[in-house]
């Protein structure tokens, strides 16, 4: 996936291809990718994973102050807030190296902060670059965004409702 080094100064592991292929690799970065079924299934399993984590330390902090109800709500007030932290990453992540392979250019660095260049891509990589940047990752980044905004509107409607009790 490597451009040659005369067409391209940019360091293997700056390339946006590259960054591309690695995210997509990573576990963490890698089940967003999945099929919708697969990928709501994923979504189940963190939050009941999360709920069960969190569950004793909520029963013990709160253990006699209030009652069953408002000890689960906060249960799952946590574990939403937690899941919006996880896909605000995931959205963040995504979103970044989708821009650099929509980009026209591609600012990296050769040996550290201090040194920092600009590439001007050649029309085979811009090209390829894009197509992959809006019809491979964009569709999976407008997933992530619409998730992280149920979670965020789940999270307003269980904490109307913890108030409330």
């Amino acid at each position: 996936m490597s451009i040659p080094k005369k067409l391209c100064p940019v360091p293997y592991d700056q390339q946006p291809l590259n960054e591309y292929v690695a995210l997509k690799k990573s576990c963490f970065f890698a089940w967003s990718m999945l099929s919708k079924h697969q990928y709501v299934s994923t979504i189940c399993a963190i939050f009941v994973c999360l709920s069960i984590l969190f569950a004793p330390f909520i029963w013990i902090v709160f253990y006699i102050k209030t009652n069953w109800l408002k000890k689960v709500l906060l249960n799952i007030l946590i574990v939403t807030l937690v899941c919006i932290l996880i896909f605000l990453r995931l959205y963040l992540g995504w979103s970044y190296v989708t821009k650099r392979l929509v980009s026209a250019t591609v600012f990296y660095e050769e040996s550290g902060w201090y040194d920092g260049q600009v590439w001007i891509k050649t029309v085979d990589s811009l090209t390829k670059d894009r197509l992959i940047g809006l019809y491979e990752v964009n569709p999976f980044i407008i997933r992530i965004k619409y998730t992280l905004l149920s979670f965020i509107l789940l999270l307003i409607v269980e904490s109307i409702m913890f108030y409330l009790l």
